[in-house]
């Protein structure tokens, strides 16, 4: 039994990718519901500009990072409204918990939030001031991610506002690193190299390749043209990975300063190294309700009529 495609559904895909409505529906039908898969039959059957979309983020939140010499630490922590990102003791929560972690290295969230800290007249931890400042604005707030850095070369920080936070680890030039945080706030690398791209992402890009290789087979089999050979096809499917690992990996990245070169080309030219890097983006795989709106709608229909 095929699985009922409901308009809120649709409404989520639609939110996820900015695609036209009915291709959401045609995907979500043929993907028999499965939101994942109907993301990919998108990005196979209209491109890459439905799974750019798909990466937009919705939840609210901080995120803050701490350099104190060789230590550093950088946190997220989640809220429920925009407003709330805005208050001062919100504010103060997140900045004191980086500092903590730079300076405490704790071992999960639980040790995190055992370390001694007092704000607002909440404590004696930080877990106390957290509680307390719940009770105080009025919403709830968690810490969702943290890390410690130290041991792995200097280190340089980068917030973008309070919604985008890099840490990078690195030898050489300071203004350099300073530079590539920014440029991966920017631009969102996923490795260093293309050799350090995870094995499952380039095999998921190979398998969107081919269906986009599928697709237009079949667009010129309909067309009554002859298909491509299959050593044509197969070139075409690798360099599209290829393309792909280009654009992920940061040191072939065209620096976000200088498009005229990469970002490898500037770092060299600075006698400079990227040991390692973390990019925090607020809200990251975390998806917020989604509305009803077909309910909504027939719950205002259903009011209107009860009171005439």
């Amino acid at each position: 039994m095929a699985a009922a495609i409901t308009a809120s559904m649709v409404g989520e895909l639609r939110a996820k990718t900015d695609a036209p409505m009915m291709e959401c529906k045609k995907a979500l039908t043929e993907a028999e519901g499965n939101m994942e898969k109907a993301e990919e039959l998108l990005r196979i059957k209209l491109g890459n500009k439905a799974g750019k979309a798909s990466g937009r983020i919705t939840a609210e939140g901080v995120v803050t990072a701490f350099v104190d010499g060789d230590a550093g630490g950088m946190i997220e922590i989640n809220c429920e409204t925009d407003f709330v990102t805005k208050n001062d003791s919100f504010l103060a929560l997140a900045n004191a918990s980086a500092m903590l972690v730079a300076k405490n290295k704790p071992a999960d969230i639980a040790a995190l939030g055992a370390l001694p800290y007092e704000q607002d007249g909440f404590g004696p931890t930080l877990e106390d001031v957290r509680k307390g400042l719940i009770g105080k604005i009025g919403e709830n707030m968690s810490f969702r991610r943290f890390k410690h850095f130290g041991g792995n070369g200097k280190l340089a920080s980068y917030l973008h506002g309070t919604r985008i936070g890099v840490m990078v680890e690195f030898e050489g030039d300071d203004a350099a690193a300073k530079d590539v945080a920014m440029h991966i706030a920017a631009m969102k690398p996923v490795a260093i190299s293309s050799a350090d791209v995870p094995a499952d992402l380039i095999e998921k890009e190979r398998a969107v390749a081919a269906g986009k290789a599928e697709e237009d087979r079949k667009v010129a089999e309909a067309a009554g043209k002859p298909a491509q050979p299959a050593d044509i096809v197969a070139k075409r499917i690798e360099g599209g990975v290829q393309k792909y690992l280009k654009e992920v990996s940061l040191h072939n990245q065209p620096f976000v300063k200088n498009d005229k070169q990469t970002v490898e080309a500037m770092l060299k030219a600075a006698n400079s190294s990227i040991k390692g890097f973390t990019l925090y983006v607020v809200g990251e795989g975390i998806e917020k309700k989604v509305d009803d709106f077909a309910a909504e709608v027939a719950a205002q229909v259903a009011a209107a009529k009860a009171a005439a």
